[in-house]
């Protein structure tokens, strides 16, 4: 029997456009801001072609997502799958690993939004001023994130169209450039690292669980969040290949910090290079602003499962929103990002969601037998059964190999500090309970 935690005191604001807009934003991020320069340089002109074949495989890790999403209504996401499947304690390592992923994400992303802003702006560059500013961004998205989903929500849409008019404009002008030979795949090239390859492509998808967090706020969630997880991902999939075709196309010389940059400079001339990089630092405000809903609603969901203390689940009386989880992740991500331990952290982090992916969708099939009769008509059917899942896992073992050992034992530290947190809180219950 699949349970459902007391999150009911949340707004349900979120529609299918704005849950689309929180997995664009997830996934679209920094990384296509530095990918496309490293792609070319590896794989030449057939690198658009690898944004293809990859997001069909990563696709079957996303549709085993929006399976899982389809059988629940509850915050929490990753957490509850897990929780349902194999119980409170591997719920808990499964949401603290995705809390630790996103959060670091957070942290070193809001640092490359300065990175940026330094093209342009001197004071932006490593400094007081700089973090001062951190500061302040933190605390504005915190203030936007607790006066209530539907503020935060706006505020992401606003981000993604002044992310998304840039990149289009790219595409359309650099599409002038294109002849029939360009599209076409080339011959397929030898690769010196076929795993640096995957990685770069495997980063640049993730983020997608960003809208998985937020059920508890979502409008109808068994079927807005699926349909809006495997649309949108297509969708980028597609903005991806376009993006990588034009610039092997147009061949601006390559920059490995800010390709971008070289390709709007060499369409649109110099002005062309400030438009970029204002679009990277609305796409890492988009990035960023929807990790603030989907981390601290991760805490606010492990709370409702009993495995974080309930101060966590402490909700807005006016609001309506998950307050303390709220704050507790403002000032983690502070910490992080002005100390620049967020560098290690990302690592460990994107290491910590491929864990995390593999576990969720080894879920899939006990939180399928626990489910009601009505629940499995309700839930979204997956193409081929168990093959997509199957072959999910494998993408996420796959990845996991490539990881350096830095970033493994960056992962065994937090493992261990959030199993310390579980059986802290574990103790804490059991004494109130005596």
């Amino acid at each position: 029997m699949i349970t459902e935690s007391g999150d009911e005191k949340l707004k349900r604001e979120i529609g299918f456009i704005a849950a689309g807009f929180l997995v664009l934003n997830g996934i679209i991020g920094a990384g296509i801001f530095g990918l496309p320069g490293r792609l070319a340089e590896v794989a030449g002109d057939f690198s658009p072609w690898l944004f293809l074949i990859f997001g069909f495989l990563i696709i079957t890790v996303v549709w085993s997502f929006a399976a899982l999403a389809s059988y629940f209504r509850t915050t929490g996401g990753p957490v509850v799958y897990v929780t349902t499947a194999f119980g409170p304690f591997m719920g808990f390592q499964t949401g603290w690993l995705f809390y630790v992923g996103r959060v670091a994400a957070f942290a070193a992303n809001i640092n490359l939004l300065f990175d940026y802003a330094s093209f342009i702006w001197a004071a932006a560059s490593p400094g007081m001023v700089r973090n001062f500013l951190i500061f302040i961004i933190i605390g504005i998205l915190a203030i936007v994130n607790i006066l209530g989903i539907k503020k935060a929500v706006q505020a992401i849409n606003v981000l993604t169209f002044l992310k998304l008019v840039p990149i289009f404009l790219l595409i359309l002008l650099g599409a002038q450039y294109l002849t029939p030979d360009r599209l076409l795949p080339p011959e397929f090239p030898r690769f010196d690292d076929a795993g640096e390859v995957i990685l770069l492509i495997f980063f640049a998808f993730t983020g997608f669980e960003s809208v998985l967090a937020s059920a508890g706020e979502t409008k109808n969630p068994r079927r807005t969040i699926p349909k809006a997880l495997i649309s949108v991902f297509i969708l980028v999939t597609v903005i991806y290949f376009l993006l990588q075709l034009v610039y092997v196309t147009v061949a601006p010389p390559i920059n490995d910090q800010a390709p971008l940059i070289g390709l709007g400079e060499s369409l649109v001339g110099p002005i062309g290079g400030t438009i970029v990089i204002l679009t990277a630092i609305f796409s890492i405000l988009g990035n960023i602003s929807g990790i603030a809903i989907f981390a601290s609603r991760s805490t606010f969901g492990m709370a409702n499962f009993g495995v974080l203390p309930s101060w966590f689940a402490k909700v807005h009386e006016k609001y309506a929103t998950p307050i303390n989880s709220i704050i507790f992740q403002a000032v983690f991500v502070l910490i992080l990002a002005v100390t620049g331990t967020f560098v290690y952290l990302a690592l460990a982090g994107t290491l910590a969601r491929m864990i995390a992916y593999a576990i969720c969708i080894l879920a899939l099939p006990k939180v399928k037998s626990k489910a009601t009769d009505e629940a499995l008509e309700r839930a979204i059917k997956i193409p081929g059964g168990f093959v997509m899942p199957v072959i999910g896992v494998l993408v996420c073992c796959y990845a996991m190999t490539n990881s350096q050992m830095i970033n493994w034992q960056y992962l065994v530290s937090f493992v261990i500090i959030g199993t310390g947190l579980y059986f802290l809180n574990e103790y804490m219950k059991k004494k109130a309970a005596d």
